[in-house]
């Protein structure tokens, strides 16, 4: 039994020029390589409830809470992953399916530091740690694909000159 809750419903839902605001992250860790001095890159991704393919954590960003705070709660929520948001990736605009059409998410990269037992949502959701590429081949939308190959992708690539494996003597 989990004793967190996931927050529902939309009453505290934030909206910008029409468009409902959401927040979430691409969650990341690093796997040792057998034999290597180097370290893979794995993106943690999650099954959606309402078809195939897989997703990144995100929900509504709501009005008592900042952005970041929404985006490590949603981790918390669907994925049952804590770790340091680590870099804002960019905003992406995307169609919901819900009747209020279009959405704009913040998403962050964030460095899984512990994954968790029992969280929100288990009874619904599955966990895979994915490699970039497996991560992108996945995802369930072109935007998420995008947030990861050209936000996720490209900052992990400046930020650890490593293209997805990261020398142990920088970590």
């Amino acid at each position: 039994m989990c004793d967190l809750v996931a927050r529902t419903g939309r009453q505290l839902q934030r909206y910008e020029d029409g468009r409902r605001l959401v927040a979430g992250c691409i969650p990341f860790r690093y796997r040792d390589i057998k034999g290597e001095q180097k370290k893979l890159v794995e993106v943690l991704m999650i099954n959606s409830q309402s078809g195939p393919g897989l997703l990144f954590p995100k929900g509504g960003w709501e009005n008592d809470e900042t952005v970041e705070e929404a985006a490590a709660r949603e981790a918390i929520e669907e994925a049952g992953v804590r770790g340091d948001l680590v870099k804002l990736l960019g905003f992406y605009d995307f169609k919901s399916k819900q009747p209020e059409g279009m959405c704009r998410a913040a998403i962050f990269a964030l460095h899984v530091k512990e994954e968790l037992a029992s969280w929100p949502e288990q009874s619904t959701r599955q966990r895979s740690w994915l490699t970039v590429p497996e991560a992108a081949e996945r995802s369930r939308h072109p935007w998420m694909q995008e947030a990861l190959v050209t936000g996720f992708s490209a900052w992990l690539e400046n930020w650890s000159n490593g293209g997805g494996c990261v020398d142990r003597s920088e970590r």
